[in-house]
């Protein structure tokens, strides 16, 4: 289930905050089960890695030209595709990352959450 502006949510597990400044190490920490609201939510692309973005160049010269492309060239552009795959798979594969601004109701805010720390409340 995703998480909505405007939707409850409680943490699912404890989560421990470094304080800012010198403070000799000390840390916060919330308990699980802190209830709040979504305030926003946002997702952050996939960073396209130099290899991906050339398997998708060659995949998609392929897809245009191929049948018009001498045997030997195509055979080539096939073989380089190949080389890609593995790198292209890993890219793929690779989840988008979703953060959250969510305010507690003991006060707290949290930015730039991943947003599975976060349980939805079922109404």
């Amino acid at each position: 289930m995703t998480l909505d502006e405007g939707r409850r949510v409680r943490l699912a597990s404890e989560l421990e905050l470094p304080l800012a400044g010198d403070v000799g190490g000390l840390s916060l920490r919330l308990a699980a089960g802190n209830e709040g609201t979504v305030e926003r939510v946002t997702e952050h692309s996939r960073e396209e890695t130099p290899e991906a973005r050339e398997y998708l160049r060659l995949a998609s010269l392929l897809d245009a030209y191929g049948p018009q492309m001498p045997p030997a060239s195509r055979k080539q552009l096939e073989e380089q595709i190949e080389a890609l795959e593995p790198e292209w798979r890993a890219y793929d594969q690779r989840r988008t990352r979703v953060t959250v601004r969510v305010r507690l109701d003991n006060g707290f805010l949290l930015d730039d959450a991943e947003a599975n720390l976060f349980a939805p409340l079922v109404p």
